[in-house]
């Protein structure tokens, strides 16, 4: 058993390094479908890639309450860790969370099991940081919407395989709706809710 003593720092420069994630969500948000690289994590607990790690650590604080996927809550040491890092609550209602992390993306739950927002306040939605198998290899997608000329091309191993499907739900809730993280080892592709699938999936 992992004691709080034994925990590692996380990022090796806390400032810098959230900085530069931030820049990175920031450039996935306004890139849809193309992948960005996080910062180094130090000791991430098993089942936490990188990434999600890069995330948590610049992106979480004790007003961000986050939901946990069975395959992310059946390890002590992922709660312990967060708690540490970042002091945020983790909650067993996913319909208040602001993040919600996912190990076992194919088996995502109903996206109506998540916050939406509201018309006046349609940031107070949920995220979902889906860690996924590949960003690079996998059946080819075609996006469109906001921050993407024409059309990219995203060839993930994307899970549920019906994500997509799922997310054509945003097109009728905007400004409401369900933004998507996407991440493998240390990289995140963004799906924000004005994000369209052209073809594929």
């Amino acid at each position: 058993m992992t004691t709080v003593a034994e925990l590692p720092a996380g990022f090796a420069d806390k400032v810098l390094s959230a900085q530069s994630v931030f820049r990175s969500v920031m450039d996935a948000m306004a890139r849809p479908g193309n992948a960005q690289r996080t910062a180094s994590v130090a000791g991430t607990p098993a089942g936490m890639m990188r990434g999600t790690a890069a995330l948590a650590l610049t992106l979480f604080d004790h007003d961000t309450p986050i939901w946990l996927d069975p395959v992310m809550s059946a390890t002590p040491e992922v709660a312990k860790w967060l708690k540490f890092h970042t002091s945020t609550p983790v909650v067993a209602d996913s319909s208040i969370a602001s993040f919600a992390l996912v190990g076992d993306p194919q088996n995502l739950p109903a996206l109506d099991r998540f916050a939406f927002g509201s018309n006046e306040y349609p940031d107070r939605s949920t995220t979902l940081i889906l860690q996924v198998e590949s960003l690079t290899d996998g059946p080819v997608v075609e996006l469109q919407g906001p921050g993407i000329d024409g059309t990219v091309a995203l060839r993930a191993a994307i899970q549920p395989h019906d994500l997509f499907e799922r997310l054509a739900i945003n097109a009728v809730l905007f400004p409401r709706g369900i933004d998507v993280v996407l991440v493998h080892d240390d990289a995140i592709v963004a799906i924000p809710r004005t994000t369209r699938l052209v073809r594929g999936g």
